[in-house]
């Protein structure tokens, strides 16, 4: 390779939270030009948050880029404390964080089940990475070990996946400067300066006690005010039951206008199409969720106007389940006043649950160790956390329904 074609791939992207981020590999920079990488262009990061807080309108693409910096950045940290990190294994890191949501489908969460059963994003990035693997003749094999967990160096996989990891740091800064949320705003780069390794487990000095402090109450306070917020759960409903009416129809026979690539996820499938799958985006399910709002099925055209003009669900939250005789309630009003089947008035009520803890105490836990190597788990060690409360998981329940049985209420 001539020496202008080297230079060429060592780019700059300018992003609006970190200002310049260096591509640091010629082999990143080839992934990330790779079309499986380039459609994260045309994936939100938070589904169908922008409802709420229009600014959100950031992309997988942007957060697997910034993902990737903070990376560089603990590399580098880590480094220089002593720790050894061969090339080989920064590059690999590296390409593990940056690939590490590839296998999300339109809308991120929001769609997690709708379009394949029983599979998570995790696993079809796992495929997707395979895959990219083997038209990069193996050059992603130890990117894969670590993004598995099954590379020696521990380490190297909380990194990429921890209660810690540059993921969660990326996001939580991302997300808090694209919704406006300053609740949400952590200081990556202080958490990051912290790191240091001890017996293969990433650890927390102890002078960066109260940044991870400060970085567990804004996740939590993310996850209510932004991630779980009332109207983006009754947003997010209304996209997965318009997905399941639509499968519905098709499954009985109906032909529904639909892009090629989500026509193949109305039909059953006996097994999973990466190849259909990786063409799948949020412009598929916009763009036929408004041919959709003409169509002649009233449940679908409800839904996709619900969508496609911000025509929201209202919603109650609950510390307790609803119970069945209040669902059975209003959707016996939504079938009279509609002249619905109950069958049809099943997809506009819709009861369930949404939760979230902010540190879990069972998987691997942040680590604060002394300027003698001495380790606390960061619940021991914090004097203003109360762990037992972050641990613990809240669960909300909500019942979502249309707007007009709550005017119905109120005359």
């Amino acid at each position: 390779m001539g020496n202008n074609s080297y230079t060429n791939k060592l780019k700059i992207i300018n992003d609006p939270v970190y200002g310049f981020i260096k591509i640091p590999y010629d082999l990143v920079f080839d992934l990330i030009e790779h079309a499986l990488f380039q459609r994260l262009r045309r994936i939100r990061q938070l589904g169908l948050t922008h409802f709420v807080y229009p600014g959100a309108n950031h992309t997988r693409f942007q957060h697997a880029v910034g993902a990737m910096h903070l990376m560089g950045l603990a590399i580098e940290v880590i480094r220089s404390k002593g720790h050894a990190i061969s090339d080989e294994e920064a590059e690999a890191v590296t390409i593990a964080i940056l690939l590490h949501d590839i296998g999300h489908g339109p809308f991120s969460h929001s769609l997690e089940h709708s379009l394949i059963k029983n599979t998570t994003h995790e696993e079809i990035s796992l495929l997707m990475m395979k895959q990219l693997n083997e038209e990069f003749s193996g050059e992603l094999t130890m990117a894969i070990e670590i993004f598995k967990n099954r590379y020696p160096k521990k380490f190297l996989h909380q990194l990429v996946s921890s209660q810690l990891d540059m993921d969660r740091l990326d996001y939580l800064k991302r997300d808090s400067f694209f919704t406006g949320v300053t609740e949400g705003v952590i200081g990556s780069d202080r958490i990051i300066k912290m790191l240091n390794v001890l017996n293969d487990q990433l650890v927390v000095e102890e002078k960066g006690i109260y940044s991870i402090e400060k970085f567990l109450i804004a996740r939590r306070l993310m996850y209510w005010q932004v991630y779980l917020h009332r109207t983006v759960v009754a947003s997010e409903q209304l996209l997965v039951l318009m997905l399941k009416r639509a499968q519905a129809l098709s499954s009985m026979g109906e032909e529904l206008f639909a892009t090629p690539a989500l026509a193949y996820f109305l039909q059953e499938q006996k097994q999973v199409s990466l190849e259909q799958f990786s063409l799948l985006d949020d412009e598929d399910i916009l763009a036929s969720a408004k041919v959709w709002c003409n169509n002649s099925d009233r449940v679908l055209s409800m839904l996709a106007n619900g969508l496609v003009n911000r025509k929201l669900f209202s919603v109650e939250l609950d510390n307790r389940p609803f119970s069945a005789e209040r669902v059975a309630e209003i959707r016996g009003i939504v079938k009279e006043k509609l002249s619905m089947s109950p069958r049809e008035a099943e997809y506009l009520v819709v009861s369930d649950s949404v939760s979230n803890f902010a540190y879990s105490d069972m998987d691997d836990r942040i680590t604060i160790m002394d300027k003698h190597g001495n380790t606390r788990d960061i619940a021991e060690a914090s004097d203003i956390l109360n762990i037992s409360v972050l641990s613990k998981t809240v669960r909300k329940y909500f019942l979502c329904y249309p707007r007009f049985i709550k005017e119905l209420k109120h005359n």
